[in-house]
Formats: structure tokens, sequence, C-alpha cells
């Protein structure tokens, strides 16, 4: 029987999780699965023939620490997915100029290795708005994400001095149909479509995250997201066992506010095929090696 680990955290008890519902489906193809915590260094990855990347939801605050966790199983002898190269990759929103590069729209961002109050008002400016967010270039989950509108900066300075005085940060304009409209989640195993979601921040918040109160719904992907999803796709700097993209309606069209390929949630609860679906994909690549 093959043996697969689902990488994740200690405590998972504030936190929707649904990678549960892909272990049965993999059960049934063979496959021995369990969670292990990435912070248990007395864990033998050999003991694994692959070890998936999922709910390492606190990775964020030690990113050094997570990173020579995924190398230490790199190199052992189990298969990590998505790749070491690729994950680190994606660990910095620098990703996201990467992209922008090679024609993929992104909101426009600008980015900032430290708080700079003259900066950081110039970036109104910059971007034409009236209202900002900012968030680190290593985050998840919302963490130390702000909206702030230019009259409240003087009351805000200071707790964003805190918050970005040693973190590199990106600033975007606030994009106001994330209230309206939310935004769109296509999620690809192995660069095939697999499903999509809406998702829509409670009222009075932009935070579109369950664990701040956002709602989801299944949608149709349109023929203009999945045009956007593949441009994505093949831009990246090699294929991922797993991705969801996430993108924002705006004025200015479709554009790409995240893409993530470390630990997104892949929300299997919003599509009764995509754990099985999930799980066949993970058999048959695997089964190729």
């Amino acid at each position: 029987m093959k043996r697969c680990a689902f990488l994740s955290t200690n405590n998972l008890e504030d936190f929707y999780v649904y990678d549960d519902m892909v272990k049965p489906f993999l059960t049934r193809l063979g496959w021995d699965v369990q969670d292990v915590s990435w912070h248990d260094k007395a864990v033998n990855y050999d003991e694994f023939d692959l070890i998936i990347v999922r709910s390492t939801w606190d990775y964020q605050a030690h990113a050094e620490n997570f990173l020579a966790c995924l190398e230490r199983i790199n190199a052992s002898s189990a298969r990590l997915e998505n790749s070491l190269d690729l994950m680190r990759w994606n660990l910095s929103k620098c990703y996201l100029r990467s992209l922008h590069s090679k024609g993929v729209p992104i909101l426009p961002s600008v980015w900032h290795d430290q708080f700079n109050l003259e900066a950081f008002k110039a970036c109104y400016t910059s971007l034409q708005t009236d209202e900002l967010v900012i968030k680190p270039l290593v985050s998840a989950n919302a963490d130390y994400t702000y909206r702030v509108h230019f009259e409240q900066l003087e009351d805000m300075h200071e707790e964003l001095e805190n918050a970005f005085s040693y973190r590199a940060f990106m600033v975007q304009a606030y994009e106001h149909s994330i209230e309206q409209v939310g935004e769109y989640s296509l999620f690809y195993f192995d660069h095939q479509f697999s499903h999509a979601i809406q998702k829509k921040p409670k009222v009075g918040d932009f935070r579109v995250q369950e664990e701040h109160g956002g709602e989801l719904f299944s949608t149709a992907a349109t023929k203009a997201m999945r045009q956007l999803a593949r441009l994505v796709l093949d831009a990246l700097p090699e294929r991922a066992l797993y991705a969801r993209i996430d993108m924002l309606d705006t004025d200015r069209g479709l554009e790409i506010i995240e893409v993530e390929l470390i630990e997104p949630s892949l929300y299997f609860n919003m599509d009764n095929a995509s754990a099985e679906r999930f799980a066949k994909v993970i058999n048959n690549k695997y089964s190729k090696q």
C-alpha cells in the first residue's frame, strides 16, 4: 500500500478544513493517508511515498522554519507536492510581478520593503484611488491585511508602522466590486479544471475567508475566467498538482488577485465530485512516476 501524508499544522480548531473528504477516495485507490504536522520534527518522511502540503495555515508566521521543513521533505525519499521550487516561488507575493511580466493581468500593485508614511501616501496618487489595501508579501488568511481610506491614514499610521516596520508588503487599490460581487476562485488539479466558487465578504468587511464571515457559492466559470486561468497556468515555472486561481471582475476586466500553490483550501465541499477527482489525479500522476 502506498503511503501519503497531508501536511498540516498542530491546531485547526478555528479553521474550516475539507481535506478529509479526499481520504476515503485515496483509500479505495490503495493509499494509506494520514495527517502530519509540519511542526513535528520527529516525523520520518522516508516512511511516506508522497507528501501533499495542505492546511499549514500558520506557516506565514514561521516562514523560514516552514521552508526548512519543506527542504527536509524534499531531501527525503518522499515526493513533495507541490514541488519545493514551485512553493518557494509562490511564497512571496512578488510572484505576481513575474506573472505580470508574462502578460497576466493583475491588480495594479506597488511593492515596498519597509513602511514609510510618505511613500505609502504616494500610493494613493500612483494607484489613482482614495482607498488602499495593504498586505504582507508573505501572508495567509488575510493576516495583517488592512483597508485604509486616505482620511483614516493619520489615525492608522502607528498601527501600520508597527505591522510593517519589519514586513515587506504590497499595496493595491481597493476594488469596491469585492463588496457586491466578491472574488472568484478556479481550481485546477494537474492543470485540469475542476470547479469554481464565488466568495463574498460579510456586510461591512472586505475579507472573503470563511474565518472572517465570508460566504461561499458554487459558480460556473465563464469562458473569460477559464482563459485567464489558463494564461496563469501557462506562465507558472512548472506544472502544479493543485492550484487555486483567485480573480476579481474590475472596471478594467478580470484581474488576478492571488495564485495559491502552497496551502490553499480547495473547497471540496462546494463540488460533489471534486474530492474524488483530486484523489484520482493524485493516483494517476503518482503512478506515472
